[in-house]
């Protein structure tokens, strides 16, 4: 500060009180302006910080998801396989010793193969309820006695689940 200042400040002593209170007052608008960036900073971190806790946990499950099913496609290809067995299985050809022997050899496999799709979470579609679209895929309808109105009457084709998911509808009659 010059020489003349001081005699100024001195001789005014108003005029030192009132830079004193533009300096405060201009000192408190910085502070809040400074807090409320602070303030904007912080609920930006924070959204940030919940956007990528979302986004991991989405990928999460979208990867246990991908794991769960990752077997589908193959498992779906196994399901003519079975069903060749069980065709084999269920043939009336002959009663002799041999045949008989093969029989028993065919039956092991397919509860090979059951245990096998039970421990990978492939299940039988049930087929003893009313007929469900959502599991049964309906080639026909009969009128018969035997069997209510609305169930299903014949399985031509076992459907099944995997992990609870539809890998192939049952294909049924469904009786009138």
């Amino acid at each position: 500060m010059s020489q003349n200042e001081k005699e100024n400040l001195d001789k005014n002593p108003a005029l030192d009180e009132q830079n004193c209170q533009e300096c405060e007052a201009e000192e408190k608008n910085c502070e809040d302006d400074l807090a409320d960036e602070l303030n904007k900073v912080k609920e930006d971190l924070i959204r940030a910080t919940a956007d990528f806790e979302n986004i991991k946990k989405r990928l999460e499950r979208e990867k246990a998801e991908a794991l769960k099913f990752a077997n589908e496609s193959f498992a779906r290809d196994l399901l003519p396989v079975i069903d060749a067995l069980e065709i084999a299985a269920n043939l009336q050809s002959g009663n002799d010793e041999i045949t008989n022997k093969i029989k028993d050899g065919i039956n092991l496999t397919i509860e090979q193969f059951k245990k096998c799709f039970e421990k990978y979470g492939i299940k039988e579609i049930d087929t003893n309820v009313e007929f469900n679209p959502e599991f049964h895929n309906a080639i026909n309808y009969i009128e018969t006695d035997e069997v209510e109105s609305g169930k299903i009457a014949t399985v031509y084709q076992k459907g099944y689940l995997y992990n609870d998911r539809v890998l192939r509808p049952s294909m049924v009659v469904i009786a009138k």
